[in-house]
């Protein structure tokens, strides 16, 4: 059975903050297979294990720093736009919403929006490519619009403000460490998603992470997490 732990409180929240990967869409396994090939293919032989614990929830910048500080491999100029097209491409074909994720946005009554560190034309592309995009019509924010990526609560706090909403009252939901990190300097309640593929295999792992995170591997177990935030209708 699922520890929800004793520190969290939800009957204040006002408004859900989801992460788009990992969360909202089964992304990051197509990720690291594309950037891995790339990255290795460069001399930077990184490996699964490495994606999960220096990637998972950062910025492009943060990546392209931790490659060239461990492998000593600039990237090149164009392997940004390599990698984003090379990576649309396998979005189109293979990505998939996280699984009965559709289930719960439509229970839902509080108002929810997505808050990445994905770039603008990523997280659209995926929305519609998984026919989510009408779930988040105009409350889709990403790190471009801040100073700071992940861990940093910037992205976190950009998206309360433009929602009207005090941090607070705000449910932040993520599956990195960087993101929950943030979400806790923005003195938001914050719940771990364990359930897409990238850490399904990996439950061990995730419970012995230290980022004190409440941690649900399925979505219907917000349900039994937080009924008030379930429309009854």
């Amino acid at each position: 059975m699922t520890n929800f732990g004793k520190s969290l409180t939800l009957k204040h929240i006002k408004l859900i903050i989801f992460d788009c990967d990992g969360v909202l869409i089964d992304s990051e396994i197509l990720s690291k297979r594309v950037l891995l090939k790339m990255l290795n293919e460069l001399g930077a032989k990184a490996s699964g294990d490495y994606f999960d614990r220096h990637f998972l929830g950062h910025s492009y910048e943060h990546v392209s720093a931790k490659i060239l500080e461990d492998y000593g491999v600039v990237l090149p100029k164009q392997f940004k736009d390599d990698y984003h097209q090379s990576l649309m491409q396998t979005f189109s074909k293979e990505l998939v919403p996280t699984p009965e994720l559709k289930v719960l946005l439509s229970q839902l009554k509080l108002p929810i929006c997505v808050a990445t560190s994905s770039s603008p034309e990523r997280v659209k592309h995926a929305l519609s490519v998984t026919e989510l995009t009408d779930y988040f019509s105009n409350c889709v924010f990403t790190s471009s619009e801040v100073k700071r990526g992940k861990p940093a609560p910037d992205i976190f706090l950009h998206a309360a403000k433009k929602m009207g909403v005090p941090p607070e009252h705000c449910l932040v939901i993520e599956d990195s460490t960087a993101g929950i990190t943030a979400a806790k300097a923005a003195n938001m309640p914050v719940i771990k998603y364990a359930g897409a593929s990238h850490l399904k295999n990996l439950r061990t792992e995730v419970s012995n992470v230290k980022d004190d995170a409440v941690t649900i591997h399925e979505w219907k177990q917000l349900f039994e997490l937080a009924p008030s935030l379930i429309s009854k209708d």
